[in-house]
């Protein structure tokens, strides 16, 4: 089952890594995308940190249906947070 758009996180500057959740019915999935992630999508290198969010929202409908894609892939831990990395940009493209 798809999972349908959550809140908007924040930048996570320790993990270099931007923060959303997405809803699968009541319950809400943490999920972060790589600054990497974030730029391989764009086709961008190097967006500065306080420039994440305003990418971010650009970015907003592939990165979510990435991310349900990523769910609906495989068994999923609860409670884990669904990461994205450049190889899921990569294989979301093809």
């Amino acid at each position: 089952m798809p999972l349908t758009r959550g809140r908007i996180g924040g930048y996570d500057s320790e993990r270099l890594a931007f923060g959303f959740t997405m809803m699968n019915g009541d319950q809400e999935i943490e999920c972060q995308i790589s600054d990497a992630a974030m730029d391989e999508l764009a086709g961008t290198k190097g967006t500065p940190s306080m420039a994440r969010q305003a990418q971010f929202i650009a970015l907003r409908d592939a990165i979510e249906q990435i991310a349900s894609d990523l769910y609906d892939s495989g068994p999923v831990i609860k409670g884990a947070t669904i990461r994205l990395f450049t190889k899921h940009i990569e294989k979301g493209r093809s």
